[in-house]
């Protein structure tokens, strides 16, 4: 699959910890991040996330924030 967002992060899945409707899904990028995500769990199910699955996060987002 071919997309525009350039932010895209490969790792594996750490954990999946699912929920009556979403799951928490945590990526252990390949650089050592880790990248947490909130997805449906139609989602999880479709793209068969488990631990150990290997994966993206695509990032696509107009502007960034940060505070301390």
């Amino acid at each position: 699959m071919i997309i525009s967002a350039r932010n895209q992060i490969t790792g594996k899945t750490e954990s999946v910890k699912e929920g009556a409707v979403n799951a928490i899904v945590t990526l252990k990028a390949d650089d050592g991040n880790t990248i947490t995500s909130t997805i449906s769990m139609a989602a999880v199910k479709d793209l068969g996330l488990a631990p150990g699955v290997k994966a993206k996060a695509v990032i696509k987002a107009t502007s960034v924030m940060m505070a301390v």
